[in-house]
């Protein structure tokens, strides 16, 4: 077991200092991971993170940061070398000897869960999005591998209370979001003439009433939601149609290219059936630099997934944008009734009769009111620093439980 630390600079409190293996399975999104290792690494454990083989921005991000990052040798897919993988990241988990393995995203759970089995190790399970919880199957299988992690910490309340329906009980599954740097997304950290340049640079009139969705496009699975994307895009697209022709002055800002392979092939797929190319209304940019931006240039944003974690929402929030999301998930939880609108998912019809009041909002000035509540209600649940600091206490606690 790991040393007992002292008070000092890296060990204020002087709580033990712990081994903490945080495993991941994806090195190109999962940023809001840095805060989460961050803290831990302020409170003077010793912190690694395994992540797939391969240059990304989170393993570039992590390293200029001065983390120590492995190669996990389990490559997170099914198949026939999936034992020999599963052998090997067991045979790492031993010889880094962790005290406790943090793991976010259910691929990563379940290869934990299985490689760990008969360790010596805490193992604490972070729901990034519930979308997994929605298949039936999953949900058969995850009524008995919970039992497996010592705690599963919810990204949402909404997790938690699937959790709670599979028999997990209250203590073992705490809410603990994922948060947004409110400080980096802010109204003023971005300039003055960001929201002109960047309407200027994607051709969108200065004065129309701009929407936005930040997303990647996934591919539809066969296990949820009936093969339809879980994003929904193609709700926004078609209640867009609808919206346009009554308000010929709106424009609507897609933000994000296909995850995957498969995933890309389904937004061409979309911008087809919907005739983006040929829209003035619509403009679609795969990737940007920075999300900021589009969200400095918005009115509104749009979050119409079928299931989601609040997500998109909240860094919109936090940009002092309202937003318009679907009652799934934990997507509710990032707006409250003066912030923003909530509809029924998968309901084009509901989602035009939101635009609309944002769009009556907007023309008489009262949507910037609804703004500075959403980043008023991000700030008081959502920042990232206070959210790490909630998972710290936990991973703690967890490692201080007698076996």
């Amino acid at each position: 077991m790991s040393a007992l630390g002292g008070p000092g600079p890296g060990n204020p409190l002087g709580v033990r200092r712990l081994r903490i293996v945080v495993l991941v399975k994806t090195n190109a999104g999962g940023m809001w991971l840095l805060p989460q290792v961050e803290e831990l690494r302020h409170r003077g454990h010793e912190v690694t993170v395994v992540l797939p083989r391969g240059a990304g921005r989170l393993t570039d991000e992590l390293e200029h940061r001065g983390f120590e990052v492995l190669a996990s040798p389990f490559d997170f897919t099914t198949g026939r070398y999936m034992p020999v993988g599963l052998v090997r990241l067991r045979a790492l988990l031993r010889r880094l000897r962790p005290d406790v393995v943090q793991y976010h995203l259910i691929a990563s759970a379940y290869a934990v869960r299985l490689a760990s089995l008969g360790l010596p190790v805490r193992r604490v399970h972070m729901v990034a999005g519930p979308a997994y919880l929605e298949s039936r199957l999953v949900r058969s299988v995850e009524r008995f591998m919970w039992r497996l992690d010592d705690v599963v910490i919810c990204g949402c309340r909404y997790a938690s209370s699937r959790y709670g329906e599979l028999g997990c009980p209250p203590q073992r599954r705490p809410v603990a979001v994922y948060g947004v740097d409110t400080d980096a997304f802010s109204p003023d950290a971005t300039r003055p003439d960001q929201r002109a340049k960047l309407r200027a640079e994607l051709g969108i009139d200065q004065n129309a009433f701009l929407a936005v969705m930040v997303s990647y496009v996934y591919p539809p699975k066969r296990l949820v939601h009936s093969g339809r994307g879980v994003k929904g895009h193609d709700v926004l697209l078609t209640a867009w149609r609808t919206f346009r022709r009554r308000h010929p002055d709106a424009h609507l800002l897609l933000v994000g290219g296909g995850w995957t392979a498969a995933g890309e092939d389904y937004r061409r797929q979309l911008g087809e059936r919907f005739g983006v190319a040929e829209d003035p209304g619509v403009t679609w940019v795969e990737s940007v630099p920075d999300v900021r931006p589009c969200y400095a240039a918005a009115d509104v944003s749009i979050s119409p997934s079928l299931c989601d974690s609040p997500g998109a929402a909240v860094e919109a929030g936090s940009m002092g944008v309202p937003s318009i999301v679907s009652a799934a998930g934990g997507l509710p939880e990032a707006v409250t009734e003066r912030s923003g609108w909530v509809v029924p998912p998968a309901d084009p019809a509901a989602l035009v009769d939101a635009l609309d009041t944002a769009y009556r909002g907007w023309a008489a000035g009262t949507l910037v009111l609804r703004g500075r509540l959403a980043r008023q209600h991000v700030l008081a649940s959502f920042d990232d620093l206070r959210a790490a600091a909630e998972v710290a206490d936990i991973v703690e606690d967890v490692a201080a439980r007698r076996r």
